[in-house]
């Protein structure tokens, strides 16, 4: 009979202390040529983040010509005076890099990774796209029918389409935000290399722009590096342009665009809000998380799980234009989709619970999981040099103070449960939201108006 081994057990590893996150604070500085950088060391990031942010914004495109910021965005990296546009991408794949660039309402921004040990390298290619674009007739021809064949399927697609309505129905006709971002079919096809060498020509110069830099920066001398690439980007020294204040209309009415034989029925509610310079921010979020920011949230726990209505329903407040002066707005909205017969029961529901809220307010547990949800894993969030690099940039965008991301965490984490409930309440007013129904109307038209939340017009899905 053999005689068992005894097993000797490890002692378990226990946690060790843990240490106190903040978000990262950059440092800031000036290149000669008037480009302002925010720089981030990150130890371990060996994929170096570069966020560059250009003053040309949607409100500044010539009448007409709606998309010309798309397009010449698009362009930057078809080729300078030193490549082709086959060239520069060979390039870019060479270095193990990728630069990608949009236009929106605030700004143009192109957005560059790439590893550390081919930073010099990717830095003289962003500055070459920057300083020298080629925008050449055939490749701004090119981009210029990729616009147009994507128009039809955002088109046919319902979220864009619920988003493209409720941006007319909020905004003034005159006003760039109540138009698509990237244009429609009428602007673009006016667009050439010319308009977009002009639109480059009046609004991209260094003076007016800025450059965040994250990750690893061991052993770099990032000055010299700026100075050789990005520091030779010339241009005037223009002031950057007066920011225009946002106007909306948010008078409670429901539009249904309608789609013949549509299975199911997507869901847009909005209206404008405070943006991030205003102190209710962070009660703001938290109170719109409780409210739909997650799959435990209330929206979520009503409508999918008790109801099984959809398969998911989101509340979120986006920027969408700060100025310098600490004003802007943000669209403070709710999102979702539900099967065609159950529309009605699913907007009565959904107005039950904003009147809940109003009335019973949200529960300490609520705001529990809401601070761990977004404080706790704030962490996690930002360990790429991308995520770091981005939320920075967004702050220079919104005119925000560099610490503000760690203030805003402070503010979360000692927000309490009663002035969360005030802002949620006050962001979603049960009277002032514009409701915006992608659906089949024969279907969905008569229950929604039998709820009482607002006109009902119905218009043409185009």
């Amino acid at each position: 009979m053999t005689e068992l081994a005894t097993m000797e057990f490890h002692p378990q590893p226990q946690a060790g202390e843990a240490r106190p996150w903040a978000f990262p604070a950059p440092g800031r500085g000036t290149l000669g040529n008037g480009l302002t950088v925010l720089r981030c060391h990150r130890p371990g990031q060996q994929v170096v983040a570069v966020e560059v942010l250009v003053d040309a914004p949607l409100e500044a495109e010539p009448a007409g010509l709606d998309g010309v910021a798309t397009i010449m965005a698009r362009a930057f990296s078809e080729g300078t005076d030193k490549h082709s546009a086959e060239e520069f991408a060979a390039e870019l794949e060479r270095c193990g890099a990728t630069l990608d660039a949009h236009a929106d309402h605030p700004c143009v921004r192109l957005s560059l990774e790439v590893p550390v040990s081919r930073l010099p390298k990717a830095l003289g290619l962003l500055a070459d796209a920057l300083r020298a674009p080629a925008f050449s007739d055939s490749e701004i021809e090119r981009l210029v029918r990729n616009r147009l064949d994507e128009i039809p399927h955002e088109t046919a697609n319902p979220a864009r389409r619920s988003a493209k309505q409720l941006y007319k129905e909020l905004f003034p006709a005159a006003s760039r935000m109540s138009r698509p971002r990237q244009g429609t079919e009428e602007t673009v096809a006016k667009i050439d290399a010319a308009a977009v060498r002009a639109f480059y020509e009046k609004h991209v110069r260094p003076a007016t722009a800025t450059a965040v830099v994250v990750g690893d920066l061991t052993g770099v001398d990032l000055d010299a590096l700026l100075g050789d690439t990005l520091g030779a980007w010339t241009g005037s020294s223009a002031e950057p342009r007066p920011v225009p204040p946002v106007s909306a209309d948010d008078t409670g009415r429901v539009v249904i665009v309608d789609r013949p034989g549509a299975v199911q029925t997507q869901l847009l509610i909005g209206r404008i809000g405070a943006d991030r310079h205003d102190r209710v921010w962070a009660a703001q979020v938290l109170g719109t998380y409780c409210l739909g920011g997650t799959l435990t949230s209330r929206l979520d726990r009503v409508l999918r799980e008790e109801k099984g209505y959809t398969y998911g329903v989101r509340a979120f407040g986006q920027v969408l234009r700060s100025a310098p002066d600490g004003t802007g707005a943000a669209l403070l909205a709710i999102s979702g989709s539900f099967d065609t017969p159950n529309t009605g029961p699913a907007l009565e529901d959904l107005w039950k619970v904003l009147r809940t809220l109003a009335a019973e307010g949200l529960t300490d547990a609520e705001r529990d999981v809401a601070v761990q949800n977004l404080v706790g894993v704030a962490p996690l969030k930002y360990e790429t040099a991308a995520a770091v690099a981005s939320t920075l940039a967004d702050q220079v965008e919104q005119h925000l103070p560099d610490d503000y991301q760690a203030t805003l965490y402070r503010q979360l984490a000692a927000t309490g449960t009663v002035e969360a409930t005030a802002a949620a309440v006050n962001a979603f007013p049960v009277d002032r939201l514009v409701t915006v129904l992608v659906g089949d109307a024969a279907t969905i038209e008569e229950p929604v108006r039998a709820l009482g939340i607002g006109e009902v017009t119905v218009v043409p899905a185009e």
